[in-house]
Order: structure tokens, then C-alpha cells, then sequence
């Protein structure tokens, strides 16, 4: 890597704030990901359900409903203090888990409970992520400081993947929620360190209105998110990728490792690892280039994605299925980063969290889409479920592209931007 692209890509981190945001991101995400890897596995094991697992999965999207709400509550009180109150939660709950296991008393309905509390809140923090960066970040900084955040998350999936089923496997729940359980302290630690971003002067303004401007407030930022039309396709694009793309590299994988490829664990890992690994391979890249056309590349990106899981579905051998997912991971995150790009670009200072809440509400998707998922492939198999969600991925994108051509494709559109 050359001395100028190596300065480029650490830019960001020239920002105090920055410097504390980004390991607190991710410590969270190392521990989401083992959560969610150890706590299928668990489920998977204990029930011998796919339908369990898929619920499992769904309960942690639940708070995608109500993440316009906390949007706006982070808008209000601060997106920094708003993020230090979810990861102190966080430990709550994982150290209940904790307890229970290691005192013989877990049990997958005790599971599934305190996930529905986890879900409530969890969903948002990603989106709350985006809007503190826009808070901390000079707007020349923004696409690179929104590629290495996604880094947290990418190398949390990798470190994840390939540690916490096998530490299941080997220290046993118990002890592997203690881990999480201080990931997440450390990581409410360190934001706390962040110095609180100033909040907008339009804001500050209304700062001490009553209930019924609270309300006016989220239907603003909910109407404003759907006004524009490269943030309404970004929106979109959003909502269909979760929908039909993200149910056969998220919830999925345990049945797809267990029951597809006949692997264990350590299976199970390292196709999770693959398509993270993609995933951080996409992440970095965007860090590192310039000037890159970002509603174009969304259009591109997306359909590549759908591409490569037509492939999957189809594969049977683990080293192919591995690198086919590398190839989905590094066009799934050129896609999400640059639907973030689009609404931060295009959110003003003061609606950011409530825009962000929007983006994560879409995330819904997702839980209707595992499980109708886990339905489906009850009925008709595994590789015409896979198909089916793959091909109708791309057509609606394409119908997506078609529709707001106008906005999207243009060089000279706003949302192409350099």
C-alpha cells in the first residue's frame, strides 16, 4: 500500500472522537457476532429446530419497529450518551445469561426471552453508530470514517466465526458469555470517553417542547426520510437486501452448516468467517479509494450480490461454497456502505438519528424474511428457497435502478457526488 493511500485510509482516526469511537464499535460487534453464532448453535442443538432457529434470529430484529423512536431519543439527548446506556445493557443481559448457565438453569425459552429484550434496543445501534459519525466527522472524511467502521463489524464477524462456536464447543456457554459480557462493559467504557458532539442549533431550539411535539418530531423525521428520492431508494435497497438477500448468510447459516454441507462448529465458522471476510475486504477497499460514483456502485454492488448467491444455493463442496461467499461479502458491504453514504449525505445535521432509526426500522425485512425462509424450505427444500429469494433479489433491483434512474445514475446526480 503506498505512503498516500495509507495516509488516506487512517485519516479519520486524526479525530479524537474517532479514536474512541471506533474500538468501542468494535468490541460491541466482537461480542454481537459471538452472541448470535453461540446462542444459534445453542438453540440448533437443544431443539433440533430450524423453525426455532429462525424465530431465534428474528426476536433480534424486534427493536427495528421502534428504531425511529430511539432515533429521535438519540437526536434529543446526545447519539453518544444514548449508545453508552445501550452497551451498559447490553452487560445486563449477557451477564444474566451468564448467571444461568453457569448456575444450570438456561433453558431456550429463558433464551428466547431475554434475546426479545435484547432485540428491543440492539437493532438501532448500528444506526446510531452512522449518526455519531456524521456528528464527529468533516463531511471530506465521511465515506472513508463509514468504511472503517464497517470494519468493526466485518473483523468482529471473522474473530467471531472462528471463536465462538468453537469456544462453545470447548469452555461451554457459560464461560463465553463472560467474555461478552465484558466486551461490552469496555466497549460502554470508551464511549463514555467521547467528548459529547454539539447538538444543532434547530435542535437546540425545541430542546424543551412537550409530548406532543415528541410526536411531531418522529413523524417529521419519518416523512423526511421518504422525501428524498435517493434516500427513499436507498431506503429500498435496504429493505430488500434483509429481506431476500441477508436470511442465507445470517440466520440461516447454522441449518445451511449442519444440514447442507454435514459440518460441525468449526464448519460453521468458517463459512461465517468466509462471507466476513468478504465483507472486510469490501470495507477496506472503500477506505482506501476515492471518488467513487456511490449511488452507482450501490446499483452495481447489490446486483453483483444476488449473482453470487444464485451461485451458493447451488454448491455443495465447502471450499467452493467458502469462496463464493467472500465474493457475496465484498459486494454486500460495497452495498450497505453506500446506502449509508447516501443518507448521511443527504440528512440534515438535526434528523440524523431519526433517519438512521428509519434505515434501521427497514431492517425488518430481515425477520419476515427468515421466517417465511425457515417455512419454505420445510416445503419445497433448501436450493429452491435459496433460489427463489435470490432471483427475486435481482429483479427487484433492478426495478429499484429503473425507477430512480434519474437520481441514481447520472454522474452529475447529487447522490453521485465525489
Amino acid at each position: 500500500m503506498s505512503t498516500t493511500a495509507r495516509r488516506s485510509a487512517l485519516a479519520p482516526f486524526r479525530i479524537r472522537n474517532y479514536r474512541f469511537q471506533w474500538p468501542s464499535d468494535l468490541l460491541t460487534s466482537w461480542a454481537f457476532e459471538i452472541e448470535t453464532l453461540v446462542l444459534g448453535w445453542y438453540i440448533l442443538v437443544e431443539t433440533g429446530s430450524v423453525l426455532l432457529l429462525t424465530v431465534l434470529a428474528s426476536l433480534q430484529y424486534l427493536g427495528t419497529l421502534i428504531a425511529p423512536v430511539l432515533g429521535m431519543v438519540g437526536d434529543r439527548i446526545g447519539h453518544r450518551d444514548l449508545l453508552v446506556m445501550l452497551r451498559l445493557t447490553y452487560t445486563v443481559l449477557a451477564s444474566t445469561i451468564m448467571v444461568l448457565a453457569l448456575t444450570g438453569h438456561l433453558a431456550p425459552l429463558k433464551v428466547m426471552v431475554i434475546v426479545t429484550v435484547m432485540g428491543l434496543i440492539r437493532s438501532s445501534d448500528l444506526g446510531l453508530r452512522s449518526a455519531l459519525l456524521a456528528d464527529i466527522m468533516p463531511a471530506e472524511l465521511l465515506v472513508g470514517a463509514i468504511s472503517l467502521s464497517r470494519t468493526t463489524q466485518d473483523s468482529a464477524r471473522i474473530a467471531g466465526a472462528l471463536t465462538g462456536a468453537g469456544l462453545f464447543a470447548t469452555f461451554g456457554i457459560g464461560k463465553v458469555y463472560a467474555v461478552i459480557a465484558c466486551l461490552y462493559f469496555v466497549a460502554a467504557v470508551l464511549m463514555l470517553c467521547l467528548t459529547r458532539p454539539p447538538k444543532p442549533a434547530q435542535h437546540r431550539a425545541v430542546e424543551s417542547h412537550s409530548g406532543s411535539r415528541l410526536l411531531r418530531d418522529l413523524k417529521e423525521g419519518i416523512v423526511y426520510s421518504w422525501n428524498g428520492p435517493a434516500m427513499l431508494a436507498a431506503l429500498c435497497v435496504a429493505f430488500l437486501t434483509n429481506l431476500t438477500a441477508f436470511p442465507l448468510t445470517n440466520g440461516l447459516l447454522p441449518y445451511i452448516a449442519r444440514d447442507i454441507f454435514q459440518t460441525d462448529q468449526t464448519g460453521l465458522g468458517y463459512l461465517s468467517a468466509s462471507f466476513a471476510l468478504g465483507s472486510l475486504i469490501g470495507s477496506v477497499t472503500l477506505s482506501l479509494v476515492s471518488g467513487l460514483r456511490i449511488a452507482r456502485l450501490l446499483i452495481g454492488a447489490t446486483l453483483a450480490w444476488y449473482t453470487m448467491l444464485l451461485v451458493f444455493v447451488e454448491i455443495r463442496t465447502m471450499p467452493v461454497a467458502m469462496m463464493c461467499l467472500v465474493l457475496a461479502g465484498t459486494a454486500q458491504s460495497m452495498s450497505m456502505i453506500s446506502a449509508a453514504v447516501i443518507l448521511m449525505r443527504t440528512a440534515s445535521a438535526h434528523l440524523r438519528g431519526r433517519v438512521m432509526g428509519v434505515r434501521m426500522m427497514v431492517i425488518y425485512g430481515l425477520p419476515i424474511g427468515l421466517l417465511a425462509a425457515g417455512s419454505l424450505i420445510d416445503v419445497i427444500g433448501y436450493s429452491a428457497t435459496g433460489s427463489l429469494y435470490a432471483a427475486a433479489g435481482f429483479i427487484a433491483m433492478l426495478a429499484i435502478a429503473i425507477r430512480w434512474r434519474a437520481d441514481l445514475w447520472p454522474v452529475h446526480a447529487p447522490a453521485n457526488a465525489r
